[in-house]
Parts: C-alpha cells; sequence; structure tokens
C-alpha cells in the first residue's frame, strides 16, 4: 500500500471502527429488560457474575445478535459496492437484482423439505442465488454484463418472479412453519445463536479478504471494460469470481436472517459521498459502515413497538426505498 492511500484509508476506518464498537455496545446495552450501562460494560470487561441473569442475557442473546447485525450488515453493504462497480450503476444491488430473492427460494425449499439449517438450507440458498445469478446472465446476454442498463433491468424483472415464486411456496405451507418463515422472510435476527453467529463469520471472512485484494482491480474496472483489459485486467475471471464471491456471501446471510434489503443501496452510497469512488478504501469502510447501519436498524426494530419487536428488514426498507426512489429519479434527470 502506497502511503497516500494509509493516509486517507486509516482516518475512515478509524472512524467508521469507533462508531461501529459504539453501536455494537449500546446494542448490546438496550433491550426488553431494561439497559443498564454500566453493568452491562462491568459484564463485559470482567469476570464478575453479581447477576446470572443480566450475564445470560447480555452473553447468549445480545452479543450473539449484535454479532449477526454487524455482519449481515458488512456482507449485504459490501454486495451491493461489488456490483455496483461491476454494473458501474449506483442503483445495483443483492435485493434489487434479485440475488437476494433467489436465496430465499433456495432456503425456503430447505425448510420446507425438512433439512437442516447447516449444511442442507445453507446449500439451498447458495443454489438459489447461483441459480439467479445464471438466468441474469442469461437474460443480459453474458457479454452485456457491463452495459449500466441491462442486468440491472433483468435483475428488476428476476426479483419480481421470485417474490412471487416465495409467495407461492408460503401459500403451499399449511403447518405452523408459515409463521416462522413470514417473519424470518422479512428479516429476523432473535435467533442468533453464538455458534452460527461463529461459523457464520468464518465463512465471509475469506470473502471479505478477497474483495478488498481485488479493491483496485475494481476501479479499474470503472473505466471500462476495454481499458481495464489494456491495464491487464482478465475482466471475465474478476467479474466471474466477483459475482460467484458476493452470490455466496449474500446466500449465507440470507439462510441465517432472511431478506434484508436496500442495505448495500444506502451504505455504499453514502460512504462515496464521504470518502471518495475508491474501492481501496470503500470495501472496508463499507463493511464497517455497513455493520453500524445494521445494528442500528436492528436496535430500532427492538424499541420502536411498544410490545414485541419487528423484523430488521422492514427498517432498512423505510430506510433504503425511498432512497432508491430518489437515485432512480435523478439518474433519468
Amino acid at each position: 500500500m502506497k502511503p497516500h492511500f494509509l493516509k486517507r484509508l486509516l482516518p475512515v476506518a478509524f472512524v467508521l471502527s469507533i462508531l461501529l464498537a459504539g453501536v455494537m455496545f449500546l446494542g448490546i446495552s438496550v433491550g426488553s429488560t431494561g439497559s443498564n450501562f454500566g453493568d452491562v460494560w462491568r459484564s463485559l470487561l470482567t469476570n464478575t457474575r453479581a447477576d446470572s441473569v443480566l450475564e445470560a442475557i447480555i452473553w447468549r442473546i445480545r452479543l450473539p445478535r449484535v454479532i449477526l447485525a454487524a455482519l449481515v450488515g458488512a456482507t449485504l453493504s459490501l454486495g451491493g459496492l461489488v456490483f455496483q462497480a461491476l454494473l458501474r450503476n449506483p442503483l445495483a444491488e443483492p435485493y434489487i437484482l434479485g440475488i437476494s430473492g433467489g436465496s430465499a427460494i433456495g432456503a425456503i425449499l430447505g425448510i420446507i423439505l425438512g433439512l437442516s439449517y447447516f449444511p442442507g438450507v445453507s446449500i439451498m440458498a447458495f443454489t438459489g442465488s447461483i441459480g439467479t445469478l445464471v438466468l441474469l446472465l442469461i437474460m443480459s446476454q453474458g457479454q452485456a454484463v457491463f452495459k449500466k442498463d441491462s442486468l440491472l433491468l433483468s435483475g428488476v424483472m428476476v426479483n419480481a418472479f421470485c417474490s412471487a415464486v416465495i409467495m407461492f411456496l408460503i401459500s403451499m405451507t399449511r403447518d405452523a412453519r408459515l409463521h416462522n418463515i413470514m417473519f424470518w422472510l422479512m428479516g429476523d435476527l432473535s435467533t442468533a445463536d453464538i455458534g452460527q453467529v461463529g461459523f457464520l463469520a468464518a465463512a465471509l471472512l475469506p470473502c471479505f479478504i478477497l474483495i478488498f485484494w481485488l479493491s483496485n482491480t475494481m476501479n479499474l474496472l470503472l473505466l471500462g471494460r476495454d481499458m481495464a483489459q489494456t491495464m491487464g485486467v482478465n475482466v471475465k475471471i474478476v467479474t466471474l469470481t466477483l459475482l460467484i464471491t458476493t452470490s455466496y456471501m449474500v446466500s449465507i446471510t440470507v439462510s441465517y436472517c432472511g431478506l434484508i434489503g436496500f442495505v448495500g443501496l444506502v451504505i455504499p452510497h453514502l460512504l462515496r459521498l464521504v470518502s471518495g469512488s475508491d474501492h481501496r478504501i470503500l470495501v472496508p469502510a463499507s463493511i464497517l459502515g455497513g455493520g453500524a447501519y445494521m445494528v442500528v436498524c436492528d436496535l430500532l426494530a427492538k424499541i420502536l413497538p411498544s410490545q414485541g419487536e419487528i423484523p430488521a428488514g422492514v427498517i432498512t426498507a423505510l430506510i433504503g426505498a425511498p432512497l432508491f426512489i430518489f437515485l432512480l429519479k435523478r439518474s433519468r434527470q
């Protein structure tokens, strides 16, 4: 890394790391049983067992959920950034393109078939995302991947079709699983388990590293396919690598917590306004910023209702959908 690049990256990473740590602590401290920041702080820093109930709530319920929210937000934000770089379109993101919908179809089929969460449901979700990706490439005629509108329009159509298939599958489910599927489908982080969260982190970390390694290549892709090839980029290999890696990440998160949309639209857009368009900075910023954003959305999902909670995906949609309409309108002007 060059010194001037580090001078730009380190301040952004530092600020976003502090933000992520702060909102994670807030997420651990606030819940339906009330909040006591001092007790939570002592519980995290010491091994005191003054309140075994509080210890159980923090370590078994709140902490896994906050970590899961951060991982999901980081993944979806990074996925949106990758798709926007490949398509050179700020409106592209996994949910809008239908990748999340394809993953959800696979996961729902796995749930209905009674498969174990891992590897059954996860493999089905990944298969669904890859199937959707292949369909998108076919619809956009393969070579048109770098055209701004072709793949995005195809994604919107595929997303609508996936929504119809999801509703059909749910309508065919007549037992108690229906309610669980519906709540999960809207983005449910309430069933976080520390073991599953650890597995998710281990599955996602290599993807984060790979995408960061290709971050400068994404800068070259923004210059156009011909220019990237002239500068030594194997466009087809890099494109397929990024598409498959992103689809894998998204499918894993969908199998854990259902459909959560527009995170990959909101965070990359805001970060570009603040830190510019260099993907060597945007990739780590999207991981940290997306994680912080998702923790905040999940916190709002817990505290806004007077009783119970709402799915986190509802909050992200309420924020992201108006931004999508705004960006779409501005892109046509």
